[in-house]
């Protein structure tokens, strides 16, 4: 069987679906839902800035990265705006439920975070398994039965 579903139509599913579950995991974390940003390129990326900084590191931000290929690390921000410093990868799922980012998050400012420098995992999927996994987040397909006022809808998820 061919499908039907061109490439745009996928971009919509992914980029509605990962919009949804980052909605979802900036509540998890305790941060407004506008603290995140996504890009669709190759490999799919987001990052969710975090309120809460490390005692060891106080002048410094904290955030969440995410990857289609790794999954979610924490990392904190550089003095000199270059690319995070990743001090935690999550490991297990690519795409776990947002209350487990959010426990994960409190063991690693609760632990002031990493005792070893990270390694990245392994790549653990590709892109048809990472859309696979959002479609319960698609904030356009239950925005009908959900009050208005708690919704941001991503551009073409409404």
């Amino acid at each position: 069987m061919v499908s039907l579903l061109t490439g745009i139509e996928l971009d919509h599913d992914l980029r509605c679906g990962l919009a949804g579950y980052l909605v979802a995991v900036t509540a998890a974390v305790g941060v407004a839902k506008e603290s995140w940003a996504m890009d669709l390129d190759h490999p799919a990326s987001a990052y969710i800035a975090l309120d809460q900084r490390l005692p060891r590191q106080p002048e410094r931000d904290t955030a969440l990265q995410w990857d289609e290929r790794h999954g979610w690390a924490f990392a904190m921000e550089t003095q000199s705006g270059e690319d995070l410093l990743v001090l935690a990868y999550f490991e297990g799922e690519l795409v776990p439920s947002p209350d487990t980012v959010g426990r994960s998050v409190t063991a690693i400012q609760t632990t002031g975070g990493a005792s070893a420098t990270p390694v990245p995992p392994e790549p653990r999927a590709d892109r048809d398994h990472v859309r696979a996994r959002l479609p319960r987040y698609r904030r356009d397909i239950w925005a009908a039965t959900a009050p208005r006022s708690h919704l941001v809808i991503s551009p073409g998820c409404s």
